[in-house]
């Protein structure tokens, strides 16, 4: 109790002096609110008036139908969703299974206000309020990839990963949990800007039941997918349960691969300054070819030819999970959960707007496997007043990825080196290359295969600590270890018999060479030595450390205001090690070790260079809200909150510009955020309509961004490179009309982002230009109209709309290319009742061409769309 009272006293020390910023930063987030209202204000009128010419002349006699209590742990206890001053939202299971929400991408579209960036299944990252800079791909996940800045969790274990999400299948899930803006106090540094939860159903002591679902659908532009998930509850005993889900979802294809040719005539290296690329930005002077005006007259050029295949991004989630749940005693319980996952997946998830309906022209043949196993355990009991919860969790990932890498030509000035003879790689305007010299095809690949480790560990206590005052506080530790091999493979580089290609060593592996140039022993996978067609090859362990100890405590100052204060100390590092080599200058049948990064001898301790060993974080956030109920249908909270996550080590450390007037530094700090948020919860017509939003203000201070400009070193880098500002409204309402059966839930987001400052010496960051991935707004709603029929079957006619404006994918000018919005339909009809559920549906009715993502990092526009047209049937029985 000493303990719970002396964290009481430093809080209320900390608020003080916070007090005045609170009061003057709620005033500024009500000018910057201005700059959104034009936009959410006619939005909502809009909305209205549909609404009334709908319904007008159709009411009938009155439904006894209201809102539903939804339960939710937002604040890691179970409270109603409406007691909870925070801005959530929530899908309960059958909205799930309405909505025919499963997979990663599924859930993302469906809330406005999250967005995603990525392409394909395993491969993208979580963006809530449009707090993101860049867009992860291959060479930017992994090792290299930002710290998420939304965490992922699945029930009690965060699962969020650099760069490549946990695709969890929403199978046999109980509510997804969206927690809009930092909630760092009580999740931890990934959730800067948000938390989404999936929550499972739990084992049921005495309850025997099972149900099995089975779906099939097509495409028109596509081919065909299945769907097969089974569910069982067994009671063991007068205290034990188990449960166990298992599914298997085959997703049908419908990106297709066509024919064309490339050929290392379109190399960068002879690209001249000012040539205007599709994004609309030109190459700058310092970005032109080294050999523009080059004498290429005399080459033979090899092309590239397109693989041509259809409907190749095919995909199938296999997996289950089991649960145990065991009563010990009348005052602790034990959860044990075991879960195993595999996705397989053909082919790439965009497309080349500049060819046909979704074509895309690859030259490589493009896979990804993707396993994980998970194995969780929760304890929850009481010691006298004291209700006492530990998770524990470890997860073990694998991943074996093929990545077409052809579009690296556009950009990559040193490829001529390695496919061509050497005179044309040497030609410049005043040398022509060789006489009969030649190119070989640019057919490119990467293989990665990537191997984490997760262990997380929390004990946290909820105590009433008198009559008026309660408490959360806790500890919490956690571990990922990312060991990523990546192989990039040029085949053109074997018709070069003349370089003689030695074989290429791990810098660290020193049982060859010895300590030569860059070799120095430290750690690698075991692998190599590599030789060609194997030019380059990343072989590197990560490691994050994370603790943090967290409290809240809650004053009830009167039966219709509380206050509550948060703070939480943390503590991060991330480590490098390994090493990553090339095959430049290993012609002649010998390594010379002599290029490549050595990462476990520049991140040594006491390295010749003085960088650290170790990107390291610490410090102590906090968080303050008040919470005012005037009635017990109505509620209003102010929060401030803070945000951060830890920063990262840079493998090219020390590369710089021409003038030298920007040197790529060892590591980059947290980025942090403050946000100043107004909200509230409100049911009305006498429990027939629900009514949450809120208004929020973010200031975002030395945003990290990866960043590739080859005039500074021909690799991706991070840093702190801009300030930024987002405003924004969101919402959410459930209602009943006065006509049974009918049911009508949507959300909204406006959002007004912009770059403040740039805090690195390149155009690439503009000031006052958007932030990534953040629509103008975004909502969605959906209709159902419930009926009864003959033989005790109730039936449903659902129809849902979602909308988005346009964005952008990236806040580097040179990646930058707009993501078009769009205004998407689906429609469900069906009957059902207490034993099964049988309907038809048809998703994405105009066949819209949905833009998710829209990346340009290789100077080649890739868009990634919403799925076509797709028509469905699915049945659930229960038993």
């Amino acid at each position: 109790m000493e303990l719970v009272i002396s964290i009481c006293t430093y809080l209320i020390f900390i608020y003080r002096s916070y007090f005045n910023i609170y009061i003057y930063r709620g005033y500024q987030m009500l000018e910057h609110f201005k700059k959104v209202q034009n936009k959410i204000i006619p939005s909502l009128s809009t909305f209205a008036l549909i609404n009334a010419s709908v319904f007008t002349g159709i009411v009938g006699a009155q439904s006894q139908a209201t809102v539903e209590e939804i339960v939710v742990t937002a604040r890691k206890r179970s409270e109603s969703l409406q007691d909870v001053p925070l801005s959530v939202s929530a899908i309960k299971e059958e909205d799930l299974e309405e909505r025919g929400i499963n997979v990663f991408e599924d859930y993302l579209l469906d809330l406005p206000g999250v967005t995603a960036g990525g392409s394909g299944p395993g491969q993208s990252t979580i963006y809530i309020r449009g707090l993101a800079s860049t867009t992860p791909n291959l060479t930017t996940a992994g090792v290299a990839g930002l710290a998420p800045n939304v965490s992922f969790y699945l029930d009690e274990q965060p699962l969020a990963q650099p760069g490549r999400n946990l695709d969890v299948y929403a199978a046999d899930i109980a509510r997804i949990e969206v927690l809009s803006g930092p909630q760092g106090t009580l999740f931890g540094s990934g959730s800067q800007s948000g938390v989404v939860r999936m929550i499972t159903n739990k084992p049921q002591i005495g309850e025997s039941a099972s149900n099995f679902e089975i779906e099939t659908r097509f495409m028109p532009d596509g081919s065909q997918g299945n769907k097969f998930e089974a569910v069982t509850n067994i009671p063991v005993g007068d205290s034990t349960a188990v449960r166990f889900v298992a599914y298997r979802d085959e997703r049908g294809g419908y990106i297709d691969q066509v024919a064309g040719t490339v050929n290392t005539s379109q190399s960068a290296r002879w690209r001249p300054g000012g040539t205007m690329r599709a994004n609309g930005v030109p190459v700058g002077s310092s970005r032109a070819g080294f050999r523009v005006g080059a004498d290429l007259s005399a080459v033979n050029f090899v092309n590239a030819n397109a693989i041509e295949k259809e409907d190749v991004n095919s995909s199938e989630y296999v997996g289950y999970r089991s649960s145990l749940m065991h009563e010990i005693n009348d005052n602790w319980s034990a959860l044990v959960s075991y879960s195993s996952q595999t996705i397989d997946s053909d082919g790439v998830f965009y497309a080349d707007p500049t060819l046909g309906d979704l074509e895309i022209q690859t030259y490589t043949d493009n896979s990804i496997s993707d396993e994980y196993d998970n194995m969780s355990i929760t304890l929850e009991g009481t010691i006298g007043d004291l209700e006492v919860i530990y998770a524990g969790a470890y997860t073990d990932r694998d991943t074996q990825q093929d990545v077409d890498y052809t579009d690296y030509l556009f950009v990559g000035q040193y490829l001529p080196y390695y496919v061509c003879d050497y005179t044309v790689y040497q030609a410049s305007s005043s040398t022509a290359a060789g006489a009969g010299s030649t190119c070989y095809a640019p057919n490119l690949l990467v293989r990665s295969s990537t191997k984490t480790e997760v262990e997380t560990h929390e004990l946290r206590v909820n105590t009433a600590i008198n009559d008026t005052t309660s408490a959360t506080f806790g500890v919490f530790s956690g571990s990922t270890e990312l060991q990523e091999l990546n192989l990039f493979t040029y085949p053109g580089s074997l018709n070069i018999a003349a370089y003689n290609w030695a074989d290429n060593y791990p810098l660290t592996d020193v049982s060859v060479s010895g300590n030569l140039r860059n070799a120095g022993a430290g750690w690698f996978s075991g692998g190599g030595p590599y030789t060609a067609p194997v030019i380059f090859f990343n072989d590197i362990l990560r490691t994050d450390e994370q603790f943090g100890v967290f409290g809240e405590v809650t004053f009830e100052m009167s039966d219709t205001m509380d206050i509550t204060l948060g703070a939480r100390y943390y503590e991060s590092e991330v480590d490098f090690e390994g090493s990553a080599n090339s095959s430049f200058f290993n012609s002649g049948g010998t390594d010379g070790q002599a290029y490549g990064a050595n990462l476990s001898t520049q991140f040594a301790p006491g390295n010749p260079a003085g960088n650290p060993d170790k990107a390291e974080s610490d410090g102590t956030i906090i968080k303050a809200t008040a919470k005012w109920t005037p009635d017990e249908d109505t509620m209003y909270y102010v929060t401030y909150s803070e945000g951060y996550r830890p920063g990262l080590l840079n493998r090219p450390v020390g590369s710089s510009n021409a003038d030298g007037s920007y040197v790529v530094p060892a590591s980059i700090d947290s980025d942090t955020v403050d946000n100043y948020e107004f909200g509230w919860k409100t049911v009305k017509m006498d429990g027939r309509l629900r009514f949450n939003g809120s208004v929020f203000f973010v200031e975002v201070a030395g945003l990290q961004s990866t960043i590739f400009d080859p005039s500074i070193v021909n690799l991706f880098f991070s840093d702190n490179a801009a300030d930024a500002e987002i405003t924004g409204i969101e919402g959410d309402f459930e209602y009943y009309p006065l006509r049974d059966g009918l049911s009508i839930r949507g959300a909204f987001s406006s959002l007004d982002s912009e770059v403040t400052a740039k805090l690195v010496p390149t155009n690439d960051v503009v000031v006052g230009q958007e932030l990534a991935f953040a629509p103008g707004f975004q909502a969605n709603i959906n209709i159902r109209q419930e009926f009864p029929m003959d033989g005790g079957m109730m039936g449903h006619v659902v129809a849902q709309m979602n909308t988005t404006d346009d964005s952008f994918g990236d806040i580097m000018q040179m990646n930058r290319a707009q993501i078009e919005g769009y205004t998407a339909f689906d429609m469900r009809a069906g009957f059902s009742n207490d034993e099964m559920t049988a309907e038809m549906y048809i998703e994405n009715i105009t066949d819209e061409r949905g833009e998710i993502n829209n990346n340009f990092v290789f100077d080649r526009e890739r868009v990634t769309y919403i799925r076509p047209l797709t028509i469905g049937i699915r049945y659930k029985k229960s038993f």
